[in-house]
């Protein structure tokens, strides 16, 4: 990798390394270093030209490209402001600032109009896909392969076409370790300037210092730097922690002070790394002390430290929290499991045929979390680095969904892009593509589906050569594709061909696991809360039909949540959205008037007070101890102590 204070290659070493490479297809490592030697190796196995154009390079239509800023909102936001102030820098020098996503898609560019023009000839332009595997050697595909910052310039590109430009990138994560995706620097090759990389990986600070702001501002947040006077600079650490002190989010900053990896964000708690505890950081906060503290390393070096953590979070110093969390799972399958045993056997048997050749077929009501358990299984899996593509099926149009699918050539039809399309297909070469709702795929796309499947290549809109593909199929459905593939609405070869392994996914009203999961699903909501159903609601819950499923239940409760006060802990009947309190209200009436109804309400408000009784007996009275063993807050006991007579 180019530093921001290294100089670039010498041209005469990139002159006589791509003529090895192309006298003997030979890449040397000793010209050109070990970072460009792999990129240009990558180029060279995925049979990219040197001195040619790429054919069926994708670019996205304007409706692909809406769709991707509308899915990259938040960085977006983030992004933008940045930019415009690197811009400012450099503006009047030839050269441009562009944003591309996780995949090398190019989503904004500021820039110079004098070489915007110069820069579209070679489709450095929004919409376009700079990853390597298209583009060769460039800063953002190799930033984004590398997972580093990156500087190619001039003819370090792979493609002699990009050799005009000069270019530095750095990946962009969120505070969890996720790439975004990358910002980049290019212009001119002429207006070369070593200190480019760094201003970019400043920028860069500046969009994850906002990431982090945004997603854990309400939180409690440690401010490092291995200097007092850091603080609050560009260059300080930032950690995010819940309560019981495990890592949920973090800047690279912070992670290189500790000697840590994107891996240990939520594997790692603060006493394990450093001589301090939650309840320190809490107090801290509480008494808003703003001056720096000093604190140690486990290996003994010395950090310096301020934390910070909203009205709420300081409350739990007089409300206790629930019991500590458990730690995270071991995967992304491991995580849907909250005890159901239908659920459970069926992640057991999705696991069971992981990386093998076989389709996953995965039935169940609209609602249910199909897509969420395709991603799961391929988060979990060997394919979990490369992409994951899901196309809804039901969600695209007649006319549009072959092109989509298939991809087309540029001119294939009227208003196609000019530079063509590659297609999801494509798209998911080498990952996993997710066909859900299949069961409104077509009779005509289903033939051609049925091809590509048999033949493992793909041959776009408007003829050309077909392309080889490498995809692990999941399809999804609510549909009876028996009885559809009976009526003649659904091939059956096809039916046979992507149902490898059928996995029927439980209704929420028929799971068993409800309560756990509401726990689950307050916790993502209100991380570090103490939120819970109030009792009369938590009943009603468990004998509601659900019909929304999943779907419904998390809506439900982000509305709640949202309609809560922040000092409250407990969801009641003013923070539900009005067509499910109707329902449940109905739901209460039916149950009053039926058979057993005041004895079975009876019940319930025993074992309530029984539950509230032994808590406090085993706390011996501290009101406290046995709210934290209940898993509710103070405010909450009280109000349970009172109501049995307390």
């Amino acid at each position: 990798m180019h530093h921001a204070l290294t100089p670039v290659l010498p041209p005469a070493d990139v002159r006589e390394a791509r003529r090895q490479l192309n006298n003997s297809g030979e890449v040397s490592t000793e010209l050109l270093g070990p970072l460009l030697a792999r990129s240009w190796q990558r180029c060279a196995s995925a049979g990219l030209q040197p001195d040619g154009r790429t054919p069926g390079t994708p670019h996205a239509s304007a409706a692909q490209l809406a769709r991707a800023l509308e899915l990259q909102r938040d960085l977006l936001s983030h992004a933008r402001p940045v930019m415009e102030f690197l811009h400012e820098q450099t503006r009047d020098t030839d050269s441009m600032v562009i944003l591309a996503d996780a995949q090398g898609m190019l989503l904004h560019a500021l820039g110079d109009d004098h070489f915007i023009d110069r820069a579209e000839r070679v489709a450095l332009r929004p919409g376009a896909n700079w990853h390597e595997r298209w583009r060769g050697t460039n800063a953002i595909g190799t930033a984004l392969q590398e997972a580093q910052p990156v500087s190619v310039h001039a003819g370090e590109h792979y493609l002699e076409r990009n050799g005009f430009l000069t270019c530095a990138a750095a990946p962009i994560h969120d505070p969890t370790g996720r790439v975004l995706g990358a910002l980049d620097l290019s212009g001119d090759h002429r207006g070369f300037h070593r200190h480019t990389l760094g201003l970019v990986r400043s920028a860069v600070r500046m969009i994850e210092h906002g990431l982090f702001q945004s997603r854990h501002g309400q939180g409690l947040r440690l401010r490092l730097h291995a200097q007092r006077d850091g603080l609050g600079s560009l260059t300080e650490g930032l950690l995010a922690l819940s309560e019981d002190g495990w890592l949920v989010g973090a800047n690279d900053t912070a992670l290189k002070l500790l000697g840590l990896g994107w891996a240990d964000v939520a594997a790692r708690r603060l006493p394990d790394l450093l001589a301090l505890d939650t309840l320190q950081l809490l107090a801290s906060a509480h008494r808003g002390l703003r001056q720096p503290q000093a604190t140690q390393t486990r290996d003994g070096r010395s950090l310096w430290w301020i934390a910070e953590a909203d009205r709420q979070t300081v409350a739990s110093l007089r409300t206790p929290v629930p019991a500590p969390a458990l730690p995270p799972a071991a995967d992304a399958l491991a995580a849907l499991d909250t005890g159901d045993s239908a659920l459970r056997a069926a992640l057991e048997r999705a696991r069971r045929v992981q990386g093998k050749p076989i389709a996953l077929l995965l039935l169940g009501e609209s609602g249910v979390g199909k897509e969420v358990f395709a991603r799961a299984v391929h988060a979990s899996g060997p394919r979990r680095e490369q992409a994951f593509v899901a196309v809804n099926c039901a969600a695209l149009p007649d006319t549009l969904i072959e092109a989509e699918l298939f991809g087309y050539r540029p001119g294939a039809f009227t208003g196609a892009h000019r530079d063509g399309a590659p297609g999801r297909i494509r798209e998911a070469d080498g990952g996993t593509l997710f066909l859900d709702e299949i069961g409104d795929m077509p009779l005509a796309m289903q033939g051609r589906l049925l091809r590509v499947l048999q033949e493992r290549q793909v041959t776009p809109l408007g003829g050309g050569k077909p392309v080889p593909v490498n995809i692990q199929l999941m399809c999804a459905t609510h549909r009876p594709l028996r009885e559809d593939m009976k009526a003649g609405r659904f091939r059956e070869d096809l039916y046979y061909r992507i149902n490898g392994l059928a996995l029927q996914l439980p209704a929420l009203r028929d799971r068993q696991d409800l309560a756990e999961l509401v726990r689950r699903l307050l916790g993502e909501i209100r991380p570090g809360l103490a939120t819970v159903l109030s009792p009369e609601l938590a009943t009603l819950a468990a004998r509601y039909a659900w019909p929304g499923n999943l779907r419904q239940l998390a809506n439900a409760l982000r509305t709640a949540c949202a309609l809560m006060d922040e000092r409250e802990d407990e969801i009641g009947w003013e923070h539900l959205p009005d067509d499910l309190a109707e329902d449940l209200r109905q739901l209460r009436e039916r149950t009053a008037s039926a058979p057993g109804a005041a004895a079975a309400e009876g019940t319930l408000r025993e074992l309530e007070r029984q539950q509230v009784e032994a808590a406090m007996a085993l706390a011996r009275g501290n009101v406290s101890e046995a709210a934290r063993r209940l898993g509710v807050s103070r405010n909450t006991l009280y109000r349970r102590l009172r109501q049995s007579g307390h």
